[in-house]
Formats: structure tokens, sequence, C-alpha cells
């Protein structure tokens, strides 16, 4: 079984995701989105990307791996 992708060339090719900012973020658009791709071989996985950039790459991280990120902040 091969291992599952890490990151995505373009956000935009998540289709039918729907990106979260932080409640936390302002209005200056420097924060990070967070989506939960439900199908493909993104499916399970949290998808990270930078507002400023909507198009740009999004990175993905196990649900695992990304609670342990922010039990450690």
């Amino acid at each position: 079984m091969s291992a599952p992708p890490r990151n995505v060339p373009a956000s935009t090719d998540l289709h039918d995701v729907r990106w979260l900012r932080s409640s936390y973020s302002t209005g200056a658009n420097n924060c990070v989105e967070t989506a939960r791709p439900r199908s493909g071989p993104w499916a399970g996985a949290l998808a990270v990307r930078d507002s400023k950039s909507p198009a740009g790459p999004a990175l993905l991280f196990s649900a695992g791996s990304w609670a342990g990120f922010l039990a450690t902040l």
C-alpha cells in the first residue's frame, strides 16, 4: 500500500471542501485555513493552507498529527 500524500500542489484541487479560518484571525489575512477533504486520496486528512494564497499549495496532516501539534502549542 502506498503512503498517503503529504501535500497538494494547488489547494484548488481539493474540491467540495469548506475552508475554515481561525477565529483569532484578523482582517489582515495573515492566518492559516483548514479543511477536511471527504473524498479522493486526501479523505480523512486535514488540509492546511496560507490564507494569503488560497490557490497555493496545501499541507496534509493526519488527525493524530494535527492534534499533537495543537497540544504542543
